[in-house]
C-alpha cells in the first residue's frame, strides 16, 4: 500500500485513533537512567559508538539530530496497521502531509504545514550539561525552528532519582556577560565551571517546569517527560559534567559557519532578561492544576489535570481514569498520547503499560488521536478494581480555549 493507503486504513481502523510503534534514541553524551522500560539488554542496541538509548520520542516527525553517524528515519514516529498478521508501517510526518486537516485539523495544518511539536522521555542517570536551545531567529541561521520545551516528571517513570535530581537554570542575578563569555572561552581547557554561575533547583515528580528558548539548562536525573516544539536545535555550554568530557563541537552545534569562533554569538544566543530574573521560578514553575472542578470530575470517572501550560507551542495533561471507570474525554485538537499505567479500552483499542520493551518490539502504549476523534471524544473504559489507568497527552498550539496563562509560584 501506498503512505496515503496505509495512513487512511489507520485512521479508518481505529476510528480516527492511529496506534504507534516505540521510537527509541541514543545519545552518545548521556548514560541511561533505564526507567523508560526498554529491556536491559537493550540499552545499547545501536552500538555502543552511538552512545546509549537514553530517550524515547513521541509522536515527532522531527528526526533526531545525533551527528553524521544518525540512522535513517532517527527520531520519527511510525504509524503501525495490522492486517492479517502483517504489520505495515508509515512514517507521522508523511501521514500528516498526506492526510493534512483530516489528521491534525485544517486549522493547525494551514497554520504550520506539519505537526509542529513531539515529546520525549529523556532518562539519564546523571545530569545533562547546562546547555541552550535557540530562538527562532538564530535557528533560522541554521535553516531549522527554535526550540521551546517543558519538563514534567511522571511519578511512574521515576522509581530512583538518578544521580543529581537537580537541575540548573538560567544565570544567578549579578552575573556578567564577560564572565560567561570567559567561561565559553574556557571550553576546552577542563572544567569550564559555567554551573557556577547558575542556580540549581530540586526536582519533584508530579510537578514541571516550562523553558522558553535562550535559557540556559542542565536538566536533572529524573526521568522527564518533554513536549517541546518540533526542533533539535542545541548547543553545549559546559564543557565537563559530571566525569563527562563533552566535545567541543557541540559547543559550536547550531552556530553558522561564518560565526564559529565567536564567542559574542554564543552570548547572542542566550536571553539576557529571562535567565538573570530573580522571579524565575515564579514564572517557569509548574505545578499540576485541575482541567475542571475535581469532584465533578471524579463523579464521571475520572480526573484530568494541566502538566504543561506555560507554552504557546504546545501543552499537555495528565489523564486519570479512575478504577472501573468508563470516561469519554473531549478536547480541542488532535494529540499523542503515552499510556503510563494500568490497562483497558480506549475506543476500538485495547491499551497496557508494558514492563518491559525489547528493542523494535511492538506496544499498545502510544497512540495519535485526530482532531475530529479528539473533539468528537475518546471512550477509555478501566477494568481493573484496583489500578487506575494514568495517559499523558501532548498537543500543538491552539488546541484549547481554557489552558491557563499564569505562572505558579
Amino acid at each position: 500500500m501506498s503512505s496515503k493507503a496505509i495512513a487512511e486504513r489507520a485512521l479508518e481502523q481505529g476510528n480516527g485513533i492511529a496506534r504507534l510503534t516505540p521510537t527509541w534514541v541514543p545519545r552518545v553524551f548521556c548514560v541511561p537512567g533505564r526507567r523508560i522500560k526498554l529491556h536491559p539488554d537493550d540499552y545499547y542496541a545501536l552500538g555502543g559508538n552511538r552512545g546509549g538509548i537514553d530517550e524515547r520520542w513521541f509522536s515527532s516527525t522531527t528526526p533526531a539530530d545525533n551527528g553524521p553517524l544518525t540512522s535513517k528515519n532517527e527520531g520519527l514516529s511510525h504509524i503501525v496497521v495490522e492486517d492479517n498478521g502483517k504489520a505495515e508501517t508509515v512514517l507521522l510526518r508523511d501521514a500528516v502531509s498526506e492526510l493534512k486537516g483530516q489528521l491534525i485539523g485544517d486549522k493547525l495544518w494551514d497554520a504550520h504545514q506539519r505537526w509542529p511539536m513531539y515529546s520525549k522521555f529523556f532518562d539519564n542517570q546523571a545530569a545533562l550539561p547546562l546547555h541552550i536551545h535557540h530562538d527562532d531567529e538564530h535557528a533560522a541561521r541554521v535553516n531549522t525552528l527554535g526550540k521551546p520545551e517543558a519538563y514534567y516528571f511522571p511519578p511512574q517513570a521515576n522509581n530512583h532519582g538518578g544521580d543529581f535530581p537537580y537541575t540548573f537554570f538560567g544565570l544567578t542575578p549579578g552575573v556578567t556577560k564577560g564572565q560567561v563569555k570567559e567561561a565559553l572561552e574556557n571550553f576546552t581547557k577542563g572544567d569550564n565551571c559555567i554551573s557556577d554561575l547558575s542556580a540549581a533547583y530540586q526536582l519533584r515528580p508530579g510537578t514541571g517546569w516550562n523553558v522558553p528558548p535562550g535559557v540556559l539548562h542542565a536538566p536533572g536525573s529524573l526521568c522527564t517527560y518533554e513536549p517541546q516544539k518540533a526542533s533539535d536545535v542545541f548547543a553545549m555550554y559546559e564543557s565537563l559534567t559530571g566525569d563527562l568530557v563533552i566535545p567541543e563541537e557541540l559547543l559550536w552545534k547550531d552556530t553558522p559557519e561564518s560565526e564559529k569562533g565567536n564567542f559574542d554569538y554564543l552570548i547572542d544566543v542566550i536571553d539576557w532578561e529571562q535567565n538573570v530574573d530573580p522571579e524565575f521560578k515564579a514564572k517557569h514553575f509548574m505545578a499540576p492544576i485541575p482541567v475542571e472542578d475535581m469532584a465533578q470530575m471524579q463523579a464521571q470517572g475520572y480526573e484530568e489535570r494541566w502538566i504543561c501550560y506555560l507554552s504557546p507551542d504546545f501543552s499537555a495533561k495528565e489523564l486519570t481514569v479512575l478504577p472501573g471507570s468508563t470516561a469519554t474525554i473531549k478536547d480541542g485538537g488532535a494529540y499523542g498520547l503515552i499510556v503510563m499505567q494500568g490497562h483497558g479500552k480506549m475506543g476500538i483499542w485495547d491499551i497496557e503499560t508494558p514492563a518491559l520493551i525489547r528493542f523494535g518490539q511492538l506496544t499498545n502504549d502510544e497512540f495519535f488521536v485526530s482532531e475530529s476523534a479528539a473533539k468528537e471524544g475518546v471512550t477509555i473504559t478501566n477494568p481493573s478494581d484496583t489500578d487506575p489507568i494514568v495517559i499523558l497527552k501532548h498537543f500543538g498550539p491552539d488546541a484549547h480555549d481554557n489552558m491557563p496563562d499564569g505562572s505558579i509560584s
